[in-house]
Parts: C-alpha cells; sequence; structure tokens
C-alpha cells in the first residue's frame, strides 16, 4: 500500500481550472488524475497481488506526457508558404494587368497608323492625280512600290517568306485581277470627283457585300440587315444629288470599286479554302500585290504608254520633283495602311475591324473637305452621315446570328 501510495503520490495535483479551458502549456490528463488517484489507492489497499500490479500500471499509464504542442517554427513555415503564394498570385495579377495594358496601347497605335497613313495616302494620291491625270501609271507605281516593299520584307525575314504551290497561285490569281480592278477605279473616282464625296459612295459596300455573298455563296441576310441597307442606300442617295463635284464618270468608277472589292471578298471566301500556315493575310496580301503589279504594268504601257518619267512630266510644266515625291509617298502610305490594317484584323474581330473602319472613312472625309476646302451643303453633309450611320449599324447588326430553327 506504501509503494503504491508512494507511486501516485509522485502526481501533484494541479489547481482546480476549468476542464474546457487547455492551452498548449496544459495536460489534459491532469483533470483526469484528481479523480484516478483515490481510485488506484482504492484498488491498492485491497489487495496487495495482482490488483496492486494493475494499480501500479494504470499508475504509469495515467502518468504519460500529453503530446508535444505544435512547434512554432512549424507554423511560421506554414505561414511563410501561404505568404509566398499569396505573392506569387499578386506578382501574376499585376504582369497580366501589365500585359493587357500593354496590348491595348499597341492595338491603339495601330488603330492611329491605319488611319494616319489614310489620310496621307488620299491627299497625296488627290494631289498627285489633279495636276497628273493618268490613273493606271499612278495605280502601276503604287502596285510597284508595294511589290518592292514585300520582297524587302521577305528578304530580310522581316516577314515569313510563305511556301505557296502552283495550285494555290492559280487560287489567289482571281483574288489579284479584283484587286488590281478595285485600286484601279478608286483611283479613277478620285481623279474625278472630290475625296469625301469617293468614300461617302464607297459606304455602299455593305450593300454589294451581302448582294455578293447572297448570290454566289448563298448567305441570305436577316430581315434586320437588309433594314440596315436602307439608310445607307439612301444617304448616298441624297449626297450625290447634293454633291457640288459630281460626275458619272467619278460615280460609276466608286461604284464600280465597290463590286469588285467585294467581289474580291466572295472570292476569298470561296477559292481559299486550304492555306499554309506562312500563307497569312499578310502575306496573302503581299503575293497579290506583286500579282497586280505584273497584271497591270502591260496594261499601262499598251493604254496610257509610260508617262510618270521625268521628261514627260516636265514637259508636262510639272513639278517632277514634287510630282514623283508625292506619288512615292501615295504609294508607300497605300501599302502600309492595307497591311496595318490586316494586322488589326490578326488582332480583333471583324465586327469591331468594320466598326474601325467606318470610323476611318469619317475621319478621312472630314480631314480631306477641311484639307482641301471642299464645298459642303448641309443636306450633302446629312446624306454622307445618314450613310455613315447605316454602315455602322449594319456592322453591328451582322454580329447577331439567326437563331437555328428547331427541329
Amino acid at each position: 500500500m506504501q509503494s503504491a501510495a508512494a507511486a501516485f503520490g509522485l502526481v501533484r495535483p494541479c489547481p482546480a481550472r476549468p476542464p474546457l479551458q487547455l492551452g498548449p502549456g496544459s495536460s489534459s490528463c491532469r483533470p483526469i488524475l484528481l479523480h484516478a488517484r483515490p481510485l488506484a489507492a482504492g484498488i491498492a489497499s485491497s489487495s496487495r497481488g495482482p490488483a496492486a500490479v494493475a494499480a501500479r500500471s494504470l499508475g504509469r499509464l495515467l502518468l504519460l506526457p500529453p503530446p508535444p504542442p505544435i512547434s512554432p517554427n512549424r507554423a511560421g513555415r506554414g505561414r511563410a508558404r501561404h505568404v509566398a503564394c499569396g505573392a506569387a498570385a499578386g506578382d501574376a495579377k499585376a504582369e497580366e494587368e501589365e500585359s493587357g495594358l500593354a496590348k491595348t496601347l499597341q492595338l491603339g497605335a495601330l488603330f492611329g497608323l491605319w488611319y494616319l497613313f489614310n489620310i496621307y495616302f488620299n491627299i497625296y494620291n488627290k494631289q498627285v492625280l489633279k495636276v497628273f491625270p493618268y490613273p493606271i501609271n499612278i495605280t502601276t507605281v503604287q502596285f510597284a512600290v508595294g511589290t518592292v516593299v514585300a520582297l524587302f520584307m521577305w528578304i530580310t525575314g522581316i516577314l515569313r517568306r510563305p511556301k505557296i504551290s502552283g495550285a494555290q497561285l492559280f487560287a489567289i490569281l482571281p483574288l489579284a485581277v479584283v484587286h488590281t480592278m478595285g485600286n484601279l477605279f478608286t483611283n479613277m473616282s478620285l481623279g474625278k470627283v472630290a475625296v469625301s464625296f469617293t468614300h461617302t459612295i464607297k459606304a455602299m459596300e455593305p450593300f454589294f457585300s451581302v448582294l455578293l455573298s447572297a448570290i454566289f455563296l448563298g448567305e441570305l441576310p436577316t430581315v434586320w440587315v437588309i433594314l440596315s441597307l436602307l439608310p445607307i442606300v439612301g444617304g448616298v442617295a441624297l449626297a450625290s444629288l447634293t454633291e457640288a463635284s459630281f460626275n458619272w464618270a467619278g460615280f460609276w468608277s466608286a461604284m464600280a470599286s465597290n463590286v469588285t472589292f467585294q467581289s474580291r471578298n466572295v472570292l476569298s471566301k470561296k477559292l481559299m479554302v486550304k492555306k499554309e500556315e506562312s500563307l497569312d493575310n499578310i502575306n496573302l496580301f503581299s503575293i497579290i500585290t506583286v500579282m497586280s503589279f505584273f497584271l497591270l504594268a502591260p496594261v499601262a504601257f499598251l493604254t496610257e504608254g509610260i508617262k510618270i518619267t521625268p521628261t514627260v512630266l516636265q514637259s508636262a510644266g510639272l513639278n517632277v520633283k514634287q510630282v514623283l515625291t508625292r506619288s512615292l509617298l501615295a504609294a508607300f502610305c497605300f501599302h502600309a495602311y492595307q497591311q496595318v490594317s490586316y494586322m488589326i484584323l490578326a488582332r480583333v474581330s471583324p465586327v469591331t475591324h468594320s466598326v474601325g473602319n467606318c470610323v476611318k472613312r469619317v475621319v478621312v472625309i472630314v480631314t480631306s473637305v477641311l484639307f482641301f476646302r471642299t464645298p459642303v451643303s448641309p443636306i450633302n453633309s446629312l446624306g454622307t452621315a445618314i450613310a455613315l450611320a447605316g454602315v455602322f449599324l449594319y456592322s453591328q447588326l451582322k454580329r447577331l446570328k439567326p437563331k437555328p430553327k428547331a427541329a
């Protein structure tokens, strides 16, 4: 009995404390020992044999130390890992925001260049055509400069050289033909009427796009798209009736330009089904430009003759340096604005690109009116505004797909 009491006497009872308030330094076994001590003592007093041995074993069991508390270092390391993960997530989010801002600024710069090159092309081109009325020569020069730029980009590696087969070249040929005709008709119109009026007529492009797509591709427009064409047609008609520089040659040349350019778009959908990876839109445009030069150069030689030479310009009493410089600048801007247009199209949706093109037309019309001091009547301005509003409405409605009919 004394040995058992001595064994249990090694445990000193703690001061009374609430059993539920157990901190990291407290032991969950101590409240139990307060009740176990008299129980073990009672067992030991009743027997010195097996019961005493059991009592001593129970005492040793009850004297086991509590599990060690969590190490502060381990807890610190866990908190450090959480802090590191949070910091990494914050850095990734900041990098993503910076990347998005950089892409937005880059896209804005491309839109600015697109508009700027287009404005300078129309101004320089009109200045040359006013004193040098040979649109085939001028268009040939523009394709020649574009060819030189394309070859330079392929040779230097700025643009990846395309891998193209003879079958693909044969498929591209119709696109090059209508591309050549479209640019030639545009220059013919710019030489006859004001820049603002040419671009007002070219606002009719959606009308011919819908018409040709329905005829050759079987793409029937929705009722809303058809209704959006009404203000376009009405606005162009109103502007034409009140245009001070109106003449039929300029009007029909611009209309022919609409037909040929939209034919190019329809043919590109119909013919260019399979393309190599290297034959992207910019490479396709460059190939078409080179082919257009070789298509138009013989036509210029057989019709107008080679007129854009220093001898001919000087004999006509023109400033040779000025005409040649403006012709080359117009040609470079012509190729640059179309290439930038394809770069934008690779980054945005076709609808966004169409809206940007509509805004570009407004900018070109306004700047040309201000630069050339074109007389514009209020009714003419109203007609142009109605037509351009119709183009914007058309570009918005084109994104609405007709709901599929339930089976």
